[in-house]
């Protein structure tokens, strides 16, 4: 799948999607949906993903699977910062990821450009 990159004449933006469990979306909440919050010390790497088909894949396997619920966010990036990482390819032709160093997630925080929104949620079939 192709990435979504907004234009205007004054900045361009990547749209990265990530999937996240309740306790992570609870602390997106509480920074207003503007920050990503640390990574723990086992999470070397923040890896938000290329597309929304890999992110729902992840949402509603893994997070289902060890939560009850996943969800899957969207956000925007300058470009001009994203543009210093690789996209990585970590499984099929669509399993696209970035892979942003746990000491460098405070500066793309400073980089995302408007709220990381919500935009999908996976529960456990009753």
């Amino acid at each position: 799948m192709k990435d979504v990159t907004l234009e205007s004449p004054r900045m361009e933006t990547r749209t990265l999607y990530r999937p996240v469990g309740p306790k992570e979306l609870q602390l997106l909440k509480d920074s207003g949906f503007r920050r990503w919050p640390p990574r723990l010390p086992e999470q070397p790497i923040f890896y938000p993903v290329t597309n929304e088909q890999y992110a729902i894949e992840i949402a509603s396997r893994w997070n289902v699977k060890d939560d009850a619920v996943g969800y899957v966010t969207k956000f925007e990036v300058r470009r001009s910062f994203m543009d210093r990482y690789e996209i990585q390819t970590v499984g099929g032709s669509y399993h696209t990821e970035w892979w942003v160093p746990a000491e460098e997630l405070e500066q793309l925080n400073d980089n995302i450009v408007g709220l990381i929104e919500v935009i999908g949620e996976y529960r456990k079939p009753i």
